[in-house]
């Protein structure tokens, strides 16, 4: 009887930890995660639950009956198991810029059970900006697939906004705002990110109103499948930012126009003192909330690039006490969910004081600050580590979607972990991505997300090699030197080389003949000719690398980046050449310059990655209509180009190296400026540059507002072209 009842207690035992796993753990979702990810395998597996511990997720992997058996907390941990099981055991991997699962018929075998728990509670993933300069056309299936690649990666609290148009449309209708009224409000959907921010109004509109509709049901689509996995996504809050029609409105309510200074018209702010403040903050949560359910996490930033109207510490404690009472009216369990961009970008104006009067009005356990930037400069430090609040450890890495090989490799392969364990780094929480752009230089992400199952640095000698045996699906040699020469170039950011973020081309700056401008900066971070030995190592590892996905795309983008390099000294060959009044070198020159421009087009063809054509395809595709296709084509073109009117000081900022973009924009550009400075030498006049700045703003303008489609098919054989690239440049490059 004693016998009996021992077993009978620990088999209700067992039911009852089983049963508190299974409630975080949707089995059917990681099934299907499994079954999307290694359709040919998933049979091969067995899913189990598997108990959290002290909050924080764990999984395990083991062989069992001749199954690989995944057992996890919730989806997120399950997919994360699958991910260390196929990079480990399989040499596979998964990214935006190819991928590997080529996987044996029969699965290794694990030897010995492995259990890993994540240091980090939070694993937080995207960036406001992430939503339109990588995200604004993406469908249903390209979402699904980046969560799966969210999971896979351990990402646990992914940012949110898709949609969020029609719930505030809904909430304006309501207040008795008509349609009239909010037609210069919402802006063109590759915009929402600066609009949702308060930077702009009405650019790229007006919006349609099934635009909304259909991104919301898009936005309810995301919610389900992140909650299904096990994910908390943040939503939106509000931040004061109103209609310019809500002073007609609401004649008595205290509204401050505020101004971007990026080319834009006035946008309003609704003070926090005004009632109206937390009423509508109020009534937006819980309409959202009764659309789309709540993980009572919100994200809410009051001055991005903009400053406040007073650095008195009592009004920003109170600004900041107002806000969060507007999310905590309507949720009483509400955590607001801060970016720390304005420590970064404004620091003149967040003094320590400041900050600390702006955070320390918000209860500890209701705010969560992200250092947005940290691998570029860890605000933490100089703010006692954000003076007791728990915050994210974050990597920005990328800025406007920009095409470049950069990064910290050494910084996010140790920092992290350093940060750990350090005493002063108060109530660090958590890990993530807050990229503005994605879909490029993808070591730099697999390696920064493969700190979250660990709390030691990662040894990037030892990591390397097995990234370059996934993505390949080979050991050799010579791509593993490439890769060794570019981790010491374009993976490193040695402190007489500062950079914040990666270099653009000067084929790319809007015709001068300055070496660089403003947002096409041309300044490396390592000497452009270091870069030729790990080309040359590339080309030596085609024969055994050439069937890799990753392996074509990291070659186009070495050879793309050694090309793209040799514009500067070109450049500055045909600028002697007219300072000099030398008309046949300047023709010379910009000759080899124009056909520079269209032998990368070319290369970039042979890749999906990097066309024009797809984006705009995509933009399009959302049109219900002609008027709505076009309205959405302009979207697309503008903001990679002008990203406002012709005369936005923000040109160029979301610059891209695309096959297209290349021909049809950057190219004739170039080839105008070429004509009238030709004209110049052969009258013996300067250049004006103020007509001819005028002149091509016009000729930029017509561009974006014309239409016209683009190939979406790759052209050319990768390798085929990159060989006959590298026959053409090797040595003009090296004895330039």
């Amino acid at each position: 009887m004693m016998l009996i009842g021992k077993y009978f207690f620990r088999t209700i035992f067992l039911l009852l930890v089983s049963n508190a796993a299974n409630a975080q753990l949707n089995l059917a979702a990681s099934k299907a995660l499994l079954q999307r990810t290694v359709p040919n395998h998933a049979k091969q597996f067995v899913i189990e639950p598997l108990q959290q511990q002290n909050s924080k997720d764990v999984f395990e992997i083991e062989t069992r009956n001749n199954k690989i058996v995944l057992r996890g907390n919730d989806g997120v941990a399950v997919a994360s198991a699958l991910y260390f099981y196929l990079n480990e055991y399989c040499h596979a991997q998964i990214t935006w810029n190819g991928s590997n699962v080529h996987l044996p018929k029969i699965l290794p075998a694990v030897k010995a059970k492995i259990h890993k728990a994540t240091p980090y509670e939070y694993r937080y993933y995207l960036n406001y900006c992430t939503f339109n300069y990588s995200m604004s056309w993406w469908d249903w299936p390209r979402w699904e697939k980046e969560i799966d690649w969210m999971a896979l990666h351990g990402i646990n609290m992914p940012l949110a906004i898709t949609g969020e148009e029609y719930t505030w449309y809904l909430v304006y209708k309501e207040m008795g705002f008509s349609d009239d009224d909010l037609k210069g409000f919402f802006c063109g959907p590759s915009y929402f990110s600066w609009f949702w921010m308060g930077n702009l109004d009405g650019w790229g509109g007006p919006l349609p109103l099934t635009w909304m509709k259909s991104h919301f049901e898009l936005q309810k689509k995301i919610l389900q499948r992140q909650r299904a996995l096990g994910m908390k996504p943040v939503l939106p809050a509000f931040t004061g930012h109103v209609p310019a029609a809500f002073k007609q409105k609401f004649p008595n309510a205290k509204l401050k126009a505020t101004n971007w200074t990026n080319g834009f018209a006035d946008t309003y702010i609704l003070d926090s003192e005004d009632p109206m403040f937390a009423a509508i903050g109020k009534k937006f949560l819980q309409k959202q909330t009764a659309l789309l359910g709540t993980n009572h996490l919100y994200s809410a930033d009051t001055f991005n690039e903009n400053e406040p109207p007073s650095n008195e510490p009592e009004f920003l404690s109170k600004l900041s006490a107002r806000v969060y009472d507007g999310m905590h009216q309507a949720d009483t369990a509400a955590v607001w969910v801060m970016q720390g961009w304005l420590f970064y970008s404004d620091r003149k104006f967040w003094a320590a004081k400041q900050t600390e009067a702006l955070l320390q009005s918000v209860p500890n356990d209701k705010m969560i600050l992200l250092d947005l930037a940290t691998e570029i400069e860890p605000v933490w430090k100089r703010t006692d580590a954000f003076y007791g609040k728990p915050w994210i450890w974050n990597m920005l890495h990328n800025f406007g979607g920009n095409t470049n090989m950069f990064g910290r490799m050494e910084t996010i392969a140790t920092e992290p972990a350093k940060a750990l364990h350090d005493a002063k780094s108060g109530n660090l929480k958590g890990i993530g991505l807050t990229m503005e752009g994605i879909e490029q230089n993808p070591v730099l992400y697999e390696l920064m997300m493969h700190n979250t199952w660990r709390d030691e640095a990662i040894d990037v000698n030892e990591w390397l090699p097995k990234y370059i045996f996934n993505r390949y699906g080979v050991e050799n040699k010579n791509a593993l030197n490439a890769w060794n020469v570019l981790r010491k170039t374009v993976y490193t950011v040695p402190a007489d080389k500062y950079k914040r973020d990666g270099s653009e081309s000067i084929i790319q700056a809007r015709p001068t003949f300055d070496s660089s401008s403003r947002w096409a900066n041309t300044k490396l971070n390592y000497n452009a000719k270091d870069l030729l030995p790990a080309w040359d190592e590339m080309i030596k590892a085609v024969p055994a690398c050439k069937n890799s996905e990753g392996f074509q795309y990291d070659l186009v983008d070495v050879t793309r980046q050694v090309l793209v390099n040799y514009a500067s000294p070109l450049q500055r060959q045909f600028v002697k050449a007219y300072r000099e009044k030398d008309a046949a070198a300047f023709a010379r020159y910009s000759k080899l310059f124009i056909e520079l421009i269209e032998d990368v087009d070319k290369l970039l063809a042979t890749r999906k990655d990097f066309m024009l054509g797809p984006w705009i395809a995509s933009a399009r595709k959302w049109g219900g209509n002609e008027k709505e296709k076009a309205l959405y084509e302009f979207n697309a073109k503008d903001l990679i180009t002008l990203w406002g009117d012709e005369n936005c000081p923000l040109n160029e900022y979301a610059c891209r190296q695309w096959s297209g973009l290349l021909s049809d924009f950057y190219k004739p550009r170039w080839e105008q400026f070429f004509i009238k400075a030709t004209a110049a030498l052969q009258t013996g006049q300067e250049l004006n540059k103020d007509e001819f700045a005028k002149g091509i703003k016009a000729w930029e303008w017509q561009w974006v507002n014309t239409r016209k489609d683009y190939p979406v098919t790759t052209m050319g054989i990768t390798t085929a072209v990159v060989t006959k690239m590298y026959a053409k440049y090797r040595t003009p490059i090296e004895t330039q």
